[in-house]
């Protein structure tokens, strides 16, 4: 159980990328995306945090406490100011609501390499591909993110960490398919195939 390190979930609201669709809520599989990544996080983290701007979408997830961004409008870099503002742990580990096959292996060697690292942040790489919405932040970068989103005409996350201490936690190509997520009703059925691989080989 990391006592000092809180869970966080962007679970954001209906996209319209998704035609109104709340990401989190699909069902693959025989549960939502939702449910899978709370059965990967329970047990490892004793806070979670889900951060939404329609929290009618999630009353029912219980254990979990529900919050919104402050500086809305500004994409996930809003959601992690969110998580951060809300969080009592000395960082957070962020993820994005809708990756269905999140592994609780990597987390844990994730978690356990920030805790040896003196950095603010930490987020797994894959070449030169990174994934923001898989990382460890600490929260003394609470005050520095807020001087970001109040004055940069850029919301990237990625622009964020040029100004911030990163570390990269460097990975193989095969470990690729764990940061899959869903933009458009038509990657659906890619996921439920890939689903299905996994649960075949026993993933």
């Amino acid at each position: 159980m990391q006592k000092k390190m809180t869970a966080a979930i962007l679970a954001g609201g209906p996209g319209s990328r998704m035609k109104g669709v709340v990401k989190p809520n699909l069902i693959i599989g025989d549960k939502t995306i939702l449910s899978k990544t709370l059965d990967v996080l329970k047990g490892i983290f004793n806070e979670i945090i889900i951060v939404t701007n329609t929290p009618e979408h999630f009353i029912r997830y219980k254990g979990c406490l529900i919050t919104s961004d402050h500086y809305k409008g500004k994409g996930p870099v809003g959601g992690i100011h969110a998580s951060l503002k809300a969080a009592t742990g000395d960082a957070v580990f962020i993820f994005a609501g809708d990756m269905p096959f999140l592994s609780r292996e990597l987390i844990l060697k994730q978690s356990a390499l920030f805790s040896e690292l003196d950095c603010e942040i930490l987020s797994p790489r894959i070449g030169s591909s990174i994934e923001p919405l898989h990382s460890v932040y600490r929260r003394s970068v609470l005050r520095l993110l807020e001087e970001y989103l109040e004055s940069s005409e850029s919301y990237a996350v990625r622009d964020f960490f040029l100004e911030r201490d990163v570390r990269y936690m460097d990975l193989g190509d095969e470990m690729r398919e764990i940061f899959t997520n869903i933009n458009f009703p038509s990657d659906i059925p890619q996921i439920e195939r890939i689903l299905k691989k996994r649960e075949s080989q026993n993933i």
